[in-house]
């Protein structure tokens, strides 16, 4: 966990998707060592998130895992009612789960595209449209997006189209929700050191090089970046896109 935390969001109940590593887990942990009681959503690795789950029970915190594949609209219905009964509220959602699909466009399978749309913007959207309505009052929501949305990189085209579309939501839900003090907002990660980037570990100097902070991200550095949007600190800040690039976008 981060060490620069507090008990700011004390009496807060959130929901992270995909939050068995990587961002989603230093976001999870990050949000409840400021005091949110947090439900972690996995797909497969159920293992991955109990030692979430057990990481925060650990500090003193409140975990609970829940399973949900975000391609099916039903599993995250259901979701959002399993975390309600179990926390019964909610006041903060982070919807962090998404694929890559990489591949250029002219080579890219309909199955691989299918599957990107399914998880990263259908299951956004039905993940929204379940958090309109159960997030309480003056509560928050933040999509992870992607700097590949803002910096042209070849072999990234449905992943970042999914991602943009997932920033045209939030943009407009910020609108529908805003009477209700509800923000939401994106972040927009650069390329970040999780298991998924270990393929490409090599080409980090010379990504590093063309940033102005000259380092690769890591997981915490979003995840400061969330738990700062999910605060009362960010209560005037609504509608935006923030990049946690590095500088590169």
């Amino acid at each position: 966990m981060s060490t620069q935390t507090s008990q700011r969001l004390q009496g807060k109940t959130a929901l992270v998707t995909a939050s068995s590593r990587g961002i989603g887990r230093a976001i999870a942990l990050r949000l409840a060592a400021d005091g949110a009681e947090v439900a972690i959503s996995y797909q497969s690795n159920a293992a991955a998130a109990q030692e979430v789950v057990d990481a925060i029970v650990a500090a003193g915190g409140k975990a609970v895992a829940f399973k949900a594949d975000f391609a099916v609209k039903e599993e995250i219905e259901n979701l959002y009612k399993e975390v309600f009964n179990s926390f019964g509220k909610l006041d903060i959602v982070v919807n962090n789960a998404g694929i890559a699909g990489n591949g250029p466009i002219a080579d890219l399978d309909d199955e691989t595209f299918d599957r990107v749309v399914d998880v990263n913007f259908k299951g956004t959207f039905y993940s929204l449209r379940q958090a309109s309505a159960k997030v309480a009052d003056g509560g928050r929501i933040v999509n992870i997006s992607t700097g590949y949305t803002h910096a042209s990189y070849a072999g990234v085209g449905a992943y970042a189209a999914t991602k943009a579309a997932v920033e045209a939501l939030g943009l407009a839900l910020a609108k529908e929700v805003g009477g209700r003090g509800i923000t939401v907002n994106s972040v927009l990660p650069g390329l970040i050191e999780t298991d998924q980037t270990a393929p490409i570990k090599d080409q980090f100097p010379a990504f590093a090089s063309m940033m102005p902070l000259g380092r690769i991200g890591q997981p915490e550095d979003v995840a400061d970046i969330v738990a700062f949007l999910a605060s009362d600190d960010a209560r005037y800040v609504t509608g935006q896109y923030i990049a946690a690039a590095g500088g590169l976008v």
